[in-house]
C-alpha cells in the first residue's frame, strides 16, 4: 500500500514548471500578437498579466495549496466556493472550452509538420486514400489525438515525461529566437527594423483593421487567452512531492518567466521586421505569421552578416527548426490538455453521477474509459468539421464562435470563487499571499472588470461590424454549455435524492 501510494506521487517542482511552460506558453503567441497590434501588444500583454495572470496564477496557488488533496482541481475549487450547483456550471463550460480548444487548434500540428519537412505549408496538397486534403486532415487530426489519449492512459509518468519534452522545445525555440534577434540587432548597429514612435507605437496598431476603440480592447481578451490553462495544472496538486509548497512556487515562478518572456519577445520582433514589409503580402495571416517572421528572420540574419548569397537558405533552415520545436512543444501541451481538464472534473464532481466504469481508475491510476470518452467527442467534432463538405468550414466557425466567450467566462467564476473561499475558509498552509481581505476583494475586482471589459468589447466590436449573427453564437456557447452544467447537477441532485 504505501509503495504504491508513493509511486503515484511522481511530479517533482521542475516537471511541474516544465508542465505550466509547455500548456501555458506558445511562442506564436508573440507573433501574432506583432502581426496584429505591432508594439502596441506589450501594453495589453503586460496589463493582462497585472490584472489577470498573475493575481489569478496566485489564488490558483493557493487554492491548489489549500486543496492539495482534492482530485478534482478546477471543480473543487469551485464547489468549496460557490457550492455543488455552480460548480458544475462553471466546471462544465471550463470543460467544454478545452474540448473545443483541442478541435479548434489540432490542425496547427500539421502545419507545423509540413514546415518542418518543406520549409512552408503544403497541408492543402496532402491526400489519402483518394480524400482531399480537408479530409485527410481531419482522419490524421483524429488518429492523433486517440494516439494521446492511447499514451496519456499509461500512467502520469508518461504525461510529465513527454510534456517535459514539448516544455524543453519552447525552451529551445524561447534561447534560440533571443539568440538570433540580439545578433541581427548588434549586427545592425542597434537599429530596429521597426522604428519605434512614442508614444503612438505603444498604443496604435499598425494594422487597419485595429484601429476602432473597440476592437483595440477586445484584443485583450486574446491577451487573456494566451495566458490561459495555468489552472488546469490544479488537478495534479494531489500528485505533487510536498504540494502545499512546491506547488505555489512553481505557479509564482512560471508566472514570472511566462510574463517577462512575452513581453520581451513581442518587442524584439521589431529588431528584424519592418512591420509594413513583411506583412505586406496578402497571403499573410494568423495562421502562418509564426513562420512569415521566422523565415524573415533568417534572412536578415544572413544579409546582417553579409552573406548575402546565403540568404534564402537561412530563411529556410529558420523556419524549419521554429516548426519542429513548435511541433514538439503542441504535442507536450496535448498529452497535459488530453488528461488534465477530464480529471478535474470527472474525478471532481461526485461519482454518484456517472457509470462506475467512467471514474474508474486503470492500474496506471489513470481515468482511462473517462479520457477515452473524450477522445469520442473530439474524434466526432473532428469528423463533422473535416467530412462535411462545404458546410464544415461553418461548423468549424461556429465552434471557434461558441468558444470564444466560453473560454474567458470560466475565469469569472474562478476568480469570484476565490473571495468567497477566503471569506468561508481561512487558509491554514505554507503559501499564502492573500492575507488581508481587502487586498483580496480589490485585486478580485479588478480582476473581473479586466475580464468584463474585455467580453464588453468582444460583443460591441461584434455590433459595430453587424456581425449578428457571430454575437448570437459567442453568447449562446456559454449558455448552452452553462445549461448542460445545471443538467448535470439537476441528475446528481435527483440520484442525490
Amino acid at each position: 500500500m504505501t509503495k504504491k501510494a508513493t509511486s503515484v506521487q511522481q511530479v517533482t517542482l521542475l516537471s511541474m514548471m516544465l508542465m505550466i511552460f509547455t500548456s501555458t506558453f506558445a511562442f506564436d503567441n508573440t507573433s501574432i500578437a506583432y502581426y496584429t497590434m505591432g508594439y502596441a501588444g506589450i501594453i495589453w500583454y503586460v496589463l493582462a498579466a497585472l490584472l489577470f495572470f498573475v493575481p489569478s496564477s496566485l489564488m490558483f496557488a493557493e487554492f491548489g495549496s489549500a486543496l492539495h488533496n482534492e482530485p478534482g482541481g478546477v471543480y473543487s475549487w469551485l464547489q468549496k466556493s460557490l457550492g455543488t450547483k455552480w460548480a458544475f456550471i462553471g466546471g462544465f463550460v471550463w470543460l467544454a472550452s478545452w474540448i473545443i480548444l483541442i478541435v479548434s487548434t489540432v490542425s496547427k500540428i500539421w502545419i507545423m509538420l509540413s514546415t518542418t519537412l518543406s520549409g512552408a505549408d503544403r497541408t492543402d496538397l496532402w491526400r489519402l486514400f483518394g480524400l482531399d486534403s480537408t479530409t485527410t486532415l481531419g482522419l490524421i487530426s483524429i488518429i492523433f489525438f486517440c494516439t494521446i489519449t492511447f499514451i496519456s492512459t499509461k500512467g502520469l509518468g508518461k504525461v510529465v515525461h513527454l510534456a517535459a519534452i514539448g516544455g524543453l522545445a519552447a525552451v529551445a525555440i524561447t534561447v534560440f529566437f533571443f539568440v538570433i534577434s540580439f545578433i541581427v540587432l548588434i549586427a545592425n548597429h542597434f537599429e530596429l527594423a521597426q522604428p519605434v514612435h512614442l508614444p503612438k507605437s505603444l498604443f496604435v496598431s499598425p494594422r487597419k483593421s485595429y484601429q476602432s476603440l473597440s476592437q483595440t480592447v477586445s484584443f485583450v481578451i486574446f491577451a487573456v487567452y494566451a495566458y490561459a490553462g495555468i489552472e488546469a495544472l490544479g488537478g495534479v496538486s494531489d500528485r505533487m512531492k510536498n504540494a502545499k509548497k512546491n506547488f505555489a512556487i512553481a505557479m509564482g515562478l512560471g508566472t514570472l518567466a511566462i510574463t517577462a518572456v512575452y513581453a520581451l519577445f513581442i518587442f524584439m520582433w521589431g529588431f528584424s521586421a519592418n512591420w509594413t514589409k513583411t506583412f505586406s503580402d496578402s497571403s499573410v495571416n494568423l495562421g502562418n505569421t509564426t513562420y512569415v517572421l521566422m523565415s524573415n528572420l533568417g534572412y536578415t540574419l544572413a544579409v546582417s552578416l553579409g552573406l548575402d548569397s546565403m540568404a534564402s537558405t537561412f530563411s529556410f533552415w529558420c523556419a524549419r527548426f521554429a516548426a519542429f520545436m513548435m511541433l514538439l512543444s503542441y504535442c507536450g501541451s496535448f498529452f497535459v490538455i488530453a488528461f488534465m481538464p477530464i480529471k478535474s472534473f470527472i474525478l471532481g464532481t461526485p461519482k454518484a453521477l456517472w457509470p462506475s466504469s467512467l471514474t474508474k481508475l486503470n492500474r496506471h491510476q489513470m481515468p482511462a474509459n473517462a479520457m477515452w470518452g473524450q477522445a469520442i467527442i473530439v474524434s466526432i467534432l473532428l469528423a463533422l468539421t473535416s467530412f462535411g463538405g462545404k458546410t464544415a468550414v461553418s461548423f468549424y466557425n461556429v465552434l471557434t464562435l461558441m468558444d470564444n466567450i466560453s473560454s474567458t467566462l470560466p475565469y469569472l467564476f474562478l476568480v469570484t470563487a476565490f473571495a468567497l473561499f477566503k471569506f468561508k475558509n481561512p487558509l491554514k498552509q505554507d503559501f499564502i499571499f492573500f492575507k488581508s481581505s481587502s487586498l483580496t476583494y480589490l485585486i478580485v475586482g479588478l480582476t473581473d472588470i479586466l475580464l468584463v471589459v474585455g467580453i464588453g468589447a468582444t460583443v460591441v466590436s461584434s455590433i459595430s461590424a453587424q456581425q449578428y449573427w457571430d454575437l448570437f453564437l459567442e453568447i449562446v456557447g456559454p449558455i448552452l454549455f452553462g445549461l448542460i452544467g445545471y443538467v448535470l447537477y439537476l441528475i446528481y441532485k435527483h440520484k442525490n435524492a
